[in-house]
């Protein structure tokens, strides 16, 4: 009936993560308290209505047994963390994923979480994400499943996948957005000092961030030498040249230790830093593409769409100055 709750079933298991809960129930809170109409009405529920200890090591109080959990609901969110595998096997649990499922107007996971949907036949099909270090395992392990590694979240008819943790946020943030509007999911990122919201398809990994520098000491002088001369000729010959190589040798090097080449490294490494500018100042395009080694500003967009599958300008209003004040 008009203005009933919308209800939100999270589905939590022993080991889940304590972050997969809570990021979306504190959004789905947070829009209640700015006013949603309808209001968000959730519920945590275990297969056994026991206390779930989490992967952390406190204890959530579920509100129900997942066998109590009935009738429509508008939301299901299924919790990712380090008792996933255990729950993809519970067929308790997967019993009542698809039951919840078939009854739902959209169904969610967060991080592992999407290993239980695979399990439970729901992404099948579908074109999936989850956290960066476990997708190679839930494409080998669900071969009916699409997995891509890389955005924050994924959106498949009505099933929904985010990846690591906090991506969590986002995802909510976008189903707060779908079900209230723009503005009231910018005050729920307000309120939590979040991004409003970091869009779906941005990378989950920064090559920043994706390990150690390489072992390989004429690799690793070159990663640093990139990092730090962007501007520079960093072609492939020139590389190879620094390092006293020739250009094949150069690329076995890249490869073996980087999995990539060298021209794609130096262009992935000019874009992510153009995008710290992007996000971090309010310098013009053009001079972020000359800083950064772009021959052009469309140099510099063309290279944003290939990695973030958005052009610099959109990405600049979602991040530049985003923390809320």
């Amino acid at each position: 009936m008009p203005g009933s709750p919308r209800r939100v079933a999270i589905v939590g298991y022993a080991d889940a993560e304590l972050l997969d809960i809570a990021c979306p129930a504190d959004v789905f809170d947070a829009a209640n308290r700015l006013g949603a109409r309808p209001p968000y009405e959730l519920q945590l529920a275990s297969v056994d209505g026991h206390g779930i200890r989490t992967a952390s090591g406190l204890t959530l109080q579920p509100h129900l047994r997942l066998d109590q959990v009935s009738g429509d609901l508008d939301t299901l969110v299924v919790a990712g963390g380090w008792g996933s595998t255990a729950a993809a096997a519970d067929e308790r649990v997967l019993a009542h994923v698809r039951r919840l499922a078939r009854s739902s107007r959209r169904i969610a996971s967060v991080c592992t979480g999407a290993e239980v949907l695979a399990a439970a036949g729901l992404l099948n099909g579908r074109r999936a994400t989850t956290h960066w270090r476990y997708a190679a395992r839930l494409a080998r392990d669900y071969p009916a499943v699409t997995v891509d590694p890389v955005p924050l979240y994924i959106r498949h008819g009505n099933v929904y996948t985010a990846a690591g943790v906090t991506s969590g946020l986002d995802l909510t943030l976008s189903l707060v957005e779908a079900d209230h509007g723009p503005s009231l999911a910018r005050e729920a990122a307000r309120a939590l000092v979040t991004y409003l919201q970091r869009p779906g398809n941005q990378a989950q990994v920064s090559l920043f961030l994706a390990g150690p520098p390489p072992e390989h000491p004429e690799v690793r002088d070159l990663t640093a030498y990139i990092a730090e001369h962007l501007d520079a000729d960093l072609g492939t010959p020139a590389l190879a040249a620094r390092a006293g190589l020739g250009t094949r040798q150069l690329t076995r090097l890249f490869d073996a230790h980087l999995g990539t080449t060298p021209g794609k490294y130096v262009r992935t490494v000019r874009t992510e830093h153009a995008a710290r500018l992007l996000s971090g100042t309010d310098l013009p395009l053009a001079t972020i593409a000359r800083r950064c080694g772009f021959g052009s500003t469309e140099t510099l967009r063309q290279a944003f769409l290939d990695h973030f599958d958005t052009p610099p300008s959109a990405y600049r209003r979602v991040h530049l100055r985003h923390s809320p004040t």
